[in-house]
């Protein structure tokens, strides 16, 4: 005789309740612990006499041989295909290809460059951070460091958060260069516009108010990095597992700040200046 399968125990409405409200208090948590390292990292760079200097310029250069490359060629090869190509498109069409060249201040100045030069920062500088911090912890090195007298934050968070903020910002700088240059070669060499016209659009849309607020923009950006991606490498646990799974949410951590920041800067900068929505 056959017995008829059990029913599966109905989802009570306050034990889902229960479990949004802990997940809500965890993401409280996670961002009041967040804050308050960035709080300690500013803290530690502003307290003399400067002890985390020669840390800061060893980070410098790593992560100088680590991404120049390819932020540069990947802002390259996206200004080629992106403005360059998809927007010339469009251009040539209404019979405009000679403003590609103001179309590249606001795609590849003030938007996709610092994305692109973030994206590539908290994947490969960001992983590198939480990983080491993570592999520290789950080794126990940052509690040895912490029982010698050693702060963790001041010793090796604060040099890097700050050497991955100033190198993106003058990152940046060379991304933009090899952006337009990417949408010019597309424009002009593809497209069949003009290097007169290219430039002197160009020269016209952009001002140092749009290469200083994409440079700043950056910077947030990096400083957002080092934080999220410094704090989830101090809380791994769970071995080798575990700092994988810290590497994954500071990456995904990253990029959702990284969005949310560019959101409330863009509408900020619009609003504060709007003289430079007028596309000249």
């Amino acid at each position: 005789m056959t017995t008829a399968p059990e029913a599966a125990p109905a989802v009570r409405p306050a034990a889902v309740a229960d479990r949004v409200g802990e997940a809500g208090v965890s993401h409280l948590s996670r961002l009041g612990g967040m804050l308050a390292l960035a709080i300690a990292v500013l803290r530690e760079l502003a307290r003399p006499p400067l002890a985390w200097r020669h840390e800061f310029l060893s980070s410098a250069v790593t992560i100088v041989r680590t991404t120049f490359w390819p932020i540069t060629i990947s802002v390259a090869i996206w200004g080629f295909s992106g403005p360059g190509l998809q927007a010339g498109n469009f251009l040539q069409a209404f019979g405009s290809i000679d403003r590609a060249g103001g179309f590249m201040v606001v795609s590849i100045v003030r938007e996709f460059g610092t994305f692109v030069t973030a994206g590539i920062a908290a994947g490969m500088v960001g992983t590198m951070l939480t990983a080491e911090l993570g592999t520290r912890r789950v080794r126990g090195e940052l509690d040895a460091l912490e029982v010698l007298g050693v702060d963790p934050v001041a010793a090796i968070v604060a040099p890097r958060t700050l050497a991955i903020v100033v190198v993106m910002m003058a990152m940046n700088v060379f991304a933009l260069v090899f952006g337009v240059a990417g949408g010019y070669v597309a424009s002009v060499g593809i497209m069949g516009g003009t290097t007169g016209a290219f430039l002197e659009s160009f020269v016209a849309n952009a001002t140092f108010l749009d290469l200083a607020a994409s440079v700043v923009k950056v910077g947030l950006f990096g400083f957002l990095i080092g934080i999220i991606s410094a704090w989830h490498g101090l809380h791994a646990a769970g071995g080798a597992h575990g700092v994988g799974q810290a590497v994954n949410r500071a990456v995904v951590g990253s990029l959702l700040a990284v969005f949310a920041v560019n959101l409330a800067y863009t509408q900020w900068f619009l609003a504060a200046f709007p003289q430079v929505n007028v596309l000249r």
